[in-house]
This record gives structure tokens, sequence and C-alpha cells, in this order.
């Protein structure tokens, strides 16, 4: 483990515009869930597709409820050691892009520059209105549905829905784009806590390493990506236990 944290340190140190993807793995030890692990989200609920949340009053009831269920965890976390890593490696103008596919906003609590973060997946932070478009504070909405046990609605009349993207719904074009254009100048990809197995998300460290840049998979459990030529350096671990540790050598 010793000489791949080396590794990795060295890789780090080297380049002046990384591209770093992010998944789940890295916020479980900040208490937020996984979905797709052996005792993810998804093994216990089914989730609610978009055009069922659009068309029905009892699967909006039943997302509400869902999103309901895990907003103290989402409120109460906190980023950790890996986020705080990350932030550090910005300051040290080393990172091209932040592209995570994480809804929980601990990047940006963790101080992640707006201009380099990119929420493919969207996030918890917002309510969105479906119709206008509109941003609010989660909290009284969260409040409201708690009481009422009925699906907030927009002052325009349209649904709103934690500005997150649904099983079923398609992302941002122009988020989408913006990953993609970052990771065409990255000169190294660095995969942390994804399965790497939600397309096209996944694709986008593909892109850095395409070119012939390095490309690093840490992940605690097999990953999509394990195998191909283009990864340079694959670690199984917990992404704490590593990433931090190297951030601090290649800084050092």
């Amino acid at each position: 483990m010793e000489s791949d944290v080396k590794k990795l340190a060295d890789l780090l140190g080297s380049s002046n515009a990384m591209l770093i993807f992010t998944g789940a793995g890295i916020s479980t030890g900040s208490g937020i869930p996984d979905f797709r692990g052996p005792d993810g989200v998804w093994k216990k609920r089914q989730p609610v597709y978009y055009h069922n949340f659009m068309r029905s009053e009892a699967a909006r009831l039943e997302h509400w409820d869902y999103k309901l269920e895990g907003w103290p965890q989402f409120r109460a976390a906190r980023p950790n050691a890996t986020h705080e890593a990350i932030v550090q490696l910005e300051r040290a103008g080393k990172v091209r892009a932040v592209v995570t596919q994480n809804i929980d906003g601990l990047h940006s609590r963790a101080g992640t520059s707006s201009n380099k973060l990119i929420e493919l997946h969207g996030t918890n932070s917002f309510v969105e209105c479906q119709s206008c478009g509109r941003l609010s504070d989660p909290e009284p909405h969260f409040e409201e549905f708690g009481r009422t046990r009925r699906p907030p609605v927009c002052h325009c009349g349209g649904f709103l829905k934690p500005a997150t993207i649904s099983f079923g719904q398609n992302l941002r074009s122009e988020v989408l784009e913006s990953a993609q254009e970052a990771a065409k100048h990255a000169d190294l990809a660095v995969a942390l806590g994804s399965t790497l197995s939600v397309y096209p998300a996944a694709n986008i460290p593909l892109i850095t390493a395409g070119k012939g840049a390095p490309y690093v998979i840490i992940n605690r459990g097999e990953t999509e990506h394990d195998g191909m030529p283009e990864v340079t350096l694959r670690i199984e671990a917990d992404v704490t236990e590593v990433f931090p540790a190297a951030v601090k050598q290649a800084l050092a």
C-alpha cells in the first residue's frame, strides 16, 4: 500500500491540471449512504422515475417521502479528509475540474470553487421547480411536507423536486459538456470512490485517459474500468485511507 501511495503522490505532484472524478465512496465517511453497494439505498428502495414523478401524485409522494427520510443525514453531513484534500490540491493550482456524481453538496462545503465543481447529477442543496426552474432552500419544503404529507408545489403551480437528476431524467447537456471539455484539457484523471458503472458520467475520466494522460482509480470494490489498458494505477482501498496521505506527500 505504501508503494501505491508513493506512486499516486508522484502522479499528483507532476500534475498541473488534473480531473478529479468522485462517487459515493468518498462520502460514506461523512455519513452519506452508498446507493449501489452491498447495503446500498437501492437494495432497500425502488427509485422513482422522472416521468412517473411528473404524472403521478402517488409517485411524487413516494419521492418526497424517500428524500425526507434521508434529509437529516444530508443536512448533518460534513466534509471529510478526502474532500479537504481535493481543496488543498485546488489551492495548489493543480485542479482543472472536480466532476462529481454525488448530490450531497460536500465538495462545496469543503471549499471547492464553484467554477471548478461540476455536479453531474445535481444537488440536494436546493429544491427546483420543474416548470419555472426557480431554486429554493430545501428546509421549509421538507418541513411542510413532513407536516402536511402533500408534495410541495411552486408559486407558479409547478411541481417542486430536490434539484437532483432522477432516474429516467437526462443529464443537463451544458453540465455534461462542461465536464467533457474539462476532461479534454486535463493532464491526469483520478477516479475516487466510484464503481464507474453509471453512464454517460463514467465516460468522463476515459476522455482524459484516451489522450494518453495517466488514469488512477481508487475504490473499495470492483469498478467497470478495472483491467482497461488506459488505467495507470488501480488502488483497492477506502479512499480516505489513501488519497489524503498521497496529497500530503505530493504537496510536501
